[in-house]
């Protein structure tokens, strides 16, 4: 670890501490948020980036997998398995692009309309215990912080 002036931390005597390091602290703080997503969750096989994925596709229409990589930042290999698992249920669906006959397209089904209309009360409680120690300019600091660090746009 370096300071300003470009010197090492364990140079100046500095212990190097993982616990204090923000990959080690934003692990942890995305294990709590995932405990919390698990047990207010409608559905206890839904993941939080399945979820992620069924509200892309709500928000935006039909997508190629490519497109839900893109809106999701999931990675394609761990897309191809929340596609299956969410076809495998029926909350979504897979047609062909009327115009690319090889591109398969990926739409929300009304059984997975219906399971978000049941869930998203149920994230915004999440989101809340998730945060629920930090005051309203803590939890703006901190997703204001977020999108720099994970280099997205502000959104709404």
């Amino acid at each position: 670890m370096r300071d300003g002036n470009g010197e090492a931390a364990e140079a100046k005597g500095e212990a190097y501490d993982f616990s204090q390091q923000v990959g080690y602290l934003l692990r942890r703080a995305y294990q709590r948020h995932l405990a919390i997503f698990q047990a207010e969750s409608a559905d206890g096989q839904l993941t939080s980036v399945q979820f992620s994925t069924l509200c892309a596709l709500r928000d935006n229409g039909p997508r190629s997998q490519g497109e839900l990589v893109r809106q999701t930042g999931i990675d394609q290999a761990t897309i191809r398995g929340i596609v299956d698992r969410l076809r495998a249920r029926g909350l979504i669906e897979l047609s062909k692009d009327r115009e690319d006959g090889r591109k398969v397209i990926i739409g929300i089904t009304p059984v997975g309309l219906a399971l978000l209309a049941e869930m998203v009360p149920r994230a915004q409680r999440i989101t809340e215990l998730t945060m629920e120690r930090l005051n309203p300019a803590e939890r703006m600091a901190l997703l204001h912080t977020l999108r720099i660090i994970a280099d997205v746009d502000a959104g709404p």
